[in-house]
């Protein structure tokens, strides 16, 4: 997750207000200086931090805060505000013309992942019954086309080229008159992107934004890119009028500050994140769950709408039943591995669930092939009586169970932490595909306790 060492140095500091039975002004000073500092290290632009910092302040100096019987969690609520206004306040959804089809323009510099995001939004579209047509401009990087076409074999979705010879500004035009004529209700156009922001590449872009006037200008960030993600979509923005940003790699070892300073800085709402590599790795950007996220307190909505389109209602309903009356086994694990492996990286995952982003143990259990298959073995090597009562694997069967599988003893021991780690997180995890009153009192904001 982009925000790990962000959202570990904010749980410090509310963690130590929180110990705090009285809060005085001095303390707020004290905790808004290490925030400050936490999001500078983020990446976060300076000017974006100063002033949320002052806001922030402002009101938690309040006395309806000081005289509140718990201070800390109303200066908490007020940081999980001003974030989610610092990064949009609402989701900015897509826009869709009256008169189909609605055209978007994707655009930005070469390497963050322009095409690749291009075909993740085009499935994005599918899963919501929609019919793209993507449009190949991209005429100067090379295989920028076979790239598209190739992605589009792999989701079934049309590729309109005319080959490298012929101006983008007439195939993003042809496009669209194919569009038209085979009843497409969207229009994805990938154009060309430069190492650096020069005057060709804009005049290029803002010829075919005349030609077609497209619903939809999107830039594409790499969001490892910090600040320079910023500026990029600033200098963007500025030529552009772009509609929206599109953040790639959120998932990635990075510092996160993009995902905080865009909306701020340019105006521009973030519409889009990808959040890995899959083309299904796309997700609309909320705010409120982004902050809510950072701050540590999970993304349960994100999780709840995941798991509806992703896992099997029945087997759902028998393992909640499991885990009501305690059966949950070492077969349920295996089974909810392969479930899970639906959703995405476990470690994503986790991060969506309140307070689970400490279960380190969760954290080293990758659900991919390699993974599963040495899980596979192990609890294959168990006995009937093993698998239905885990607690029964002292040493020596331990030693059996590593050799029967081809393991190590290591790897056996850290598996059944695992299982009793997955039954945990299993509690919270079931259910909650039914549970639709959780879901609207999550829409009317109800919070789950920090870190």
């Amino acid at each position: 997750m982009a925000f790990e060492g962000l959202t570990s140095r904010l749980q410090n500091v509310f963690g130590k207000l929180k110990g705090k039975g009285k809060v005085t002004e001095e303390d707020v000073n004290e905790a808004m200086r290490e925030v400050r500092l936490a999001l500078l290290e983020a990446d976060v632009n300076f000017k974006v931090v100063k002033q949320f910092i002052s806001t922030v302040k402002e009101k938690a100096v309040g006395q309806e805060v000081m005289k509140s019987f718990t201070p800390a969690m109303v200066i908490i609520d007020i940081v999980n505000k001003e974030l989610t206004e610092l990064m949009g306040g609402t989701q900015s959804k897509l826009e869709k013309s009256n008169r189909p089809p609605t055209v978007i323009m994707m655009v930005g510099l070469q390497g963050a992942g322009k095409t690749t995001t291009t075909g993740k939004l085009a499935k994005l579209l599918q899963k919501q019954n929609h019919k793209p047509l993507l449009v190949a401009g991209d005429i100067y990087r090379p295989a920028a086309i076979k790239q598209l076409q190739t992605l589009g074999e792999q989701l079934k979705v049309p590729v309109f080229s005319l080959g490298d010879q012929v101006s983008p500004v007439e195939i993003a035009r042809q496009g669209i008159e194919l569009a038209k004529k085979d009843h497409h209700d969207y229009v994805l156009i990938d154009t060309a992107g430069r190492l650096h922001i020069d005057e060709n590449l804009m005049d290029e872009l803002k010829q075919i934004r005349e030609t077609v006037k497209p619903d939809e200008i999107l830039l594409v960030v790499d969001s490892m890119t910090g600040q320079d993600a910023v500026n990029v979509a600033e200098s963007f923005h500025a030529q552009m009028e772009l509609t929206g940003v599109v953040l790639t790699k959120l998932d990635g070892d990075t510092r996160g500050g993009a995902a905080i300073s865009v909306k701020a800085v340019t105006g521009c709402p973030i519409k889009f994140a990808a959040m890995g590599e899959k083309l299904d790795a796309l997700e609309p950007f909320h705010p409120e769950r982004m902050a809510s996220r950072i701050l540590g307190m999970g993304d349960m909505l994100t999780l709840i709408e995941k798991a509806q389109s992703s896992i099997d209602e029945d087997k759902a309903k028998e393992l909640e039943r499991k885990m009501r009356k305690a059966e949950f086994t070492f077969e349920d694990f295996l089974e909810q591995m392969e479930q899970v492996k639906k959703l995405g990286p476990l470690d994503q995952i986790m991060d969506m669930m309140p307070g689970m982003g400490k279960m380190k143990g969760m954290k080293n259990l990758n659900v991919d092939d390699k993974q599963m298959a040495r899980v596979v073995a192990i609890v294959k090597s168990m006995t009937t009586e093993e698998k239905q009562h885990p607690e029964i694997l002292n040493a020596s069967r331990r030693k059996r169970l590593a050799a029967g599988s081809g393991t190590s003893i290591q790897e056996v021991n850290r598996l059944i932490k695992q299982f009793d780690e997955m039954k945990k997180m299993m509690k919270q995890f079931s259910g909650m595909m039914n549970n639709k009153q959780m879901k609207k009192k999550m829409k009317k904001g109800m919070n789950f306790p920090f870190g």
